[in-house]
């Protein structure tokens, strides 16, 4: 069998039930789970036909060439040529809260990333199909902030750009729709990633009919928009104490998660293991353009003595767990990768840093939000056709450490694999950016140690999960 000239593959496949390969000239699974876009039995082709997969159609008559393999199994199919890379990957810095980046606006840290791995990836402005950023604080931000991005990165205004909002998934969310977007022929090259400035986010008042008399309050739009549960009308902060109190998770636990976390980015830091996927970013001030190059949240020296002191800030009835110690922070930052077939990154003479194999999205009850990547992992890695224990690397957003421990416990994962350098307790969460951010470290970290799987997840506000699997080789 070969391909037919033209026809893309529609992204990999885990069928329903385990549905095996359908006989010649029968009718493929029709009900296929998400990140597939087959279904369809192919119609009028020469010879008979196995099935529709996107635009690829495989019949009788067709032979694949030694850089072409069809793959099945457990319902997954993989087409080499066709197959989405990952052939570059960087982030700027992550900001403290008003620290090093809080004056730039967030179009500017968008438009640093998209340059820096358009560069990387020796891809010319023009190129570019498509932009597709997270993006969650937009409010003030102007229109279309991504737009924005694009266009300063010297994209040009046929290519269109737009805005991801999945909350802290959002940057990740826009990886898996650039992927999609190529995998069924709507694109060749997209620019996916997201970014975020926590620290220009404003507050906001109601005055469309006015104030007759009296005050009005001003709503933090970090908090409204961002960090409160639209369902049960309290902080994220008190879902991960709902999770330490389902999952058993102590303080004790959670304060280990955080100086663990915080003592390997430390590490990560003085060995420059992050020096690889920041590009710098220069901010204008009195005294003329600083250059910003290394991450500003870290606490060097944490221990647990000192962390184990602080006192829980959302429940404070003596029942609380988490502090600002084993949280992560309120932070800026952007993220971006370059994203085309592995047929286009060959024509390029590009190595990709990895194949995306599955990705996979999920829904849990909102006031255990933290745990949505349970499902997500499950699901992405069984679309891949992996187990858990095949996964050398994973990077999991540490949102809360009540979260990391209760995510470890359920899935049984090995602690040395997860978050190898630190994750976002230490080095921050901005929040549309974080999704991207940790699939970029994922890929930097799985190329310094020679890994071949790896696994990028993160909780979502709502109760919600999204994971991606990808591959090197």
């Amino acid at each position: 069998m070969r391909v037919s000239p033209g026809h893309g593959y529609g992204g990999p496949a885990f069928c329903l039930g385990g549905s095996p390969l359908p006989r010649l000239g029968q009718p493929g699974p029709r009900a296929c789970a998400e990140g597939a876009v087959g279904g369809t039995t192919c119609s009028s082709a020469p010879g008979v036909v196995y099935q529709r997969w996107g635009k690829l159609c495989l019949t009788r008559r067709q032979h694949l060439g030694p850089q072409q393999r069809v793959k099945w199994s457990c319902g997954r199919m993989s087409a080499d040529s066709v197959a989405v890379v990952i052939v570059s990957a960087a982030r700027t810095a992550i900001g403290s809260f008003n620290g090093a980046l809080s004056t730039v606006p967030v179009h500017d840290l968008g438009s640093a990333v998209i340059k820096e791995v358009l560069k990387r990836a020796a891809v010319s402005p023009e190129e570019v199909s498509e932009v597709i950023f997270g993006h969650v604080l937009a409010a003030g931000c102007g229109q279309n902030p991504v737009r924005q991005a694009s266009v300063a990165a010297g994209i040009p205004y046929s290519v269109p750009a737009w805005t991801c909002q999945m909350i802290c998934g959002s940057g990740l969310k826009a990886v898996c729709l650039g992927a999609q977007s190529i995998g069924i022929g709507d694109s060749s090259i997209v620019v996916a990633g997201g970014m975020e400035n926590m620290s220009k986010a404003p507050h906001l008042a109601h005055l469309r009919t006015g104030i007759k008399m009296g005050e009005t309050p001003l709503i933090d739009s970090i908090l409204h928009d961002g960090l409160t549960d639209a369902f049960h009308n309290y902080h994220m902060g008190v879902t991960a104490e709902n999770v330490a109190k389902k999952w058993q998770v102590s303080r004790e636990e959670q304060d280990q998660v955080a100086v663990l976390s915080q003592n390997r980015t430390e590490r990560a830091q003085k060995a420059g293991h992050f020096d690889k996927e920041i590009v710098p970013v220069f901010v204008s001030s009195r005294k003329g353009l600083t250059e910003v190059k290394t991450d500003e949240f870290p606490r060097h020296g944490s221990n647990i003595e000192a962390m184990s002191k602080l006192k829980p800030y959302f429940l404070t009835d003596g029942t609380g767990t988490v502090t600002p110690a084993n949280a992560s922070g309120v932070n800026d930052g952007a993220a971006a990768v370059v994203l085309m077939k592995r047929s286009e990154a060959d024509k390029r003479g590009l190595t990709p840093l990895a194949q995306i194999v599955s990705w996979s999205q999920a829904g849990v009850e909102p006031s255990v939000m933290g745990t949505g990547p349970i499902p997500a992992i499950k699901q992405a890695v069984a679309k891949a056709g992996w187990s858990l224990e095949d996964v050398d690397v994973f990077e999991i957003n540490e949102a809360f450490a009540a979260l990391s421990v209760a995510i470890i416990k359920e899935l049984g994962l090995n602690p040395e694999k997860l978050n190898v350098q630190g994750g976002a307790i230490a080095l921050g969460h901005p929040l549309g950016a974080s999704g991207c951010r940790i699939l970029v470290t994922l890929l930097h970290t799985m190329e310094r140690k020679d890994a071949r799987r790896g696994v990028a997840a993160l909780c979502v506000g709502g109760g919600m999960g999204i994971a991606m699997c990808v591959q090197r080789g």
